[in-house]
């Protein structure tokens, strides 16, 4: 049996669309929606809307960590533009997804990213893709749980929720072979970007649950240049199944 993994998928449907060929199934970890390519400044959301001059400093203020200005900054666009944010960004949001969830195949199993609208997921979601999200399923044999979102930052991204809530989805998925998440449990290590230079958000209800039920493998993506890519925890290996978008390969389960 073998399962391949990707995760910050962020609009590359192209590598999406083979991510499975070899594989008995595909898991998504999510980040499917591409708002502002970091590496790249005239892809994403942000400058179609905007343009590129806009993204160069609206990721020159982040990366400074200077996220009231950025927010302020972004307000004035806004007002500028005149149109309905909220509106804007949901259409842009759904071409994205009706590209991407066509290239999706069958068996995918998926949850959400911290970056997704999923309100919008069940709308795209074909027959062949389950969309789990503190939930649990067995595939060849083994069990796996799903825990989708990202907890609070400053970034404020569209799937943020509380960190009770984020822990009452660890809670609920008990006991499993493989847990899967968006983002990492909470370790200096796996959650240090190295070109962002900032620890990125992780779960202490995630390694808790890692420590107390010893699953054989944590897989999650979310920071895309993690100091450690793979560790172990206990029993458990940690695995950053990596950067979909810039990578274009999928992480290999094979059992």
């Amino acid at each position: 049996m073998r399962v391949n993994v990707v995760s910050d998928v962020h609009g590359n449907a192209k590598d999406l669309a083979i991510a499975g060929d070899g594989a008995d199934a595909l898991i998504c970890l999510g980040d499917l929606v591409l708002f502002l390519d970091y590496a790249d400044h005239s892809r994403g959301i942000f400058p179609d809307l905007f343009g590129v001059e806009n993204a160069d400093r609206i990721v020159e203020l982040r990366s400074a960590r200077r996220f009231d200005e950025a927010r302020e900054f972004g307000r004035g666009l806004w007002a500028e533009l005149g149109i309905d944010k909220e509106t804007a960004i949901e259409a842009a949001v759904r071409r994205q997804y009706a590209e991407l969830f066509a290239a999706f195949p069958t068996p995918t199993y998926a949850t959400y990213g911290n970056v997704d609208m999923p309100a919008l997921w069940h709308e795209y979601a074909r027959p062949g893709t389950t969309v789990l999200d503190g939930e649990r399923v067995e595939i060849g044999g083994r069990v796996f749980g799903f825990v989708g979102g990202g907890l609070p930052t400053p970034m404020r991204t569209p799937y943020e929720i509380s960190d009770e809530e984020y822990a009452a989805k660890v809670e609920a998925i008990g006991e499993v072979d493989v847990l899967c998440s968006h983002i990492p449990p909470d370790v200096p290590e796996l959650t240090y970007d190295t070109v962002a230079r900032r620890f990125e958000r992780g779960s202490r209800a995630l390694l808790d649950a890692i420590r107390r039920t010893r699953p054989r493998y944590s897989l999650f993506g979310h920071v895309h240049q993690p100091l450690v890519r793979r560790m172990r925890v206990g029993a458990t290996e940690c695995v950053n199944v990596g950067h979909f978008a810039a990578r274009g390969r999928p992480w290999s389960l094979s059992w």
